[in-house]
Order: structure tokens, then sequence, then C-alpha cells
């Protein structure tokens, strides 16, 4: 696969723009949403350049599993306790405006489904 050209998150990533981070390990990193759609919204982002869950391959999965488990981690962080909806948007018709796999984790307000 040829790499992924930059993306915003890669220059976040790369402290090359700011960014409110809340979280960050070896394999991703969590900061607050620009465009928050919720009272409280977190992007969990891995550091590995992956453009999309389409573009996931087996050998992704311990970073898949990871920020899993790092949304769990944040989500307890920002005090969510009530409960808190994931979304992975992935491809144009999923709603995904940068090509590199993201999180939102939304919370602080009940989350009704249809959004809206």
């Amino acid at each position: 696969m040829t790499p992924p050209t930059e993306t915003l998150f890669t220059k976040i990533i790369n402290r090359q723009i700011p960014a409110e981070i809340i979280y960050e390990d070896d394999l991703a990193i969590a900061f607050k949403d620009i465009n928050p759609q919720a009272p409280i919204h977190v992007l969990i982002v891995p550091k590995q350049p992956l453009p999309s869950l389409a573009d996931a391959v087996p050998e992704d999965h311990r970073v898949l599993g990871h920020l899993l488990m790092t949304v769990k981690r944040v989500a307890e962080q920002v005090g969510l306790e009530n409960g808190y909806r994931v979304v992975i948007n992935t491809g144009v018709d999923g709603g995904q405006t940068v090509n590199h796999l993201h999180l939102h984790l939304l919370g602080g307000r009940p989350l009704h489904w249809p959004p809206g």
C-alpha cells in the first residue's frame, strides 16, 4: 500500500498544528473536536496512518483493539459515567471527511437515534 498523504490528523500528531490533546500514548492520541456535536466530543486517532476502517487488514487488529480500549479510558477520564456513543465514519457515503481513521466519542447529554 502506498503511504497516505499528510492529513489534518497527522499534522496534529506531529504537533504541526495545535489541538486540545487530552490523552496520548505510543499508539493513539485523543483530542477535542473543533466542531463538537455533543457537549463532549473527542476524537481518538491512531498514530499509525490508516485511511479508514475499510482499509484495515488483519495485522491492524492490535491498533484497532487499542483504539476501543482508549475510548473506554478517555470516557472515564472525561466523566462519561452515564454512557456515550462511539462513531466511526467510513468513506464518503459514511460521512468521513478526513482520510485518517478516527473514532468519535460523544456524550454529555442523552443521545437519541436517529441523530437529529
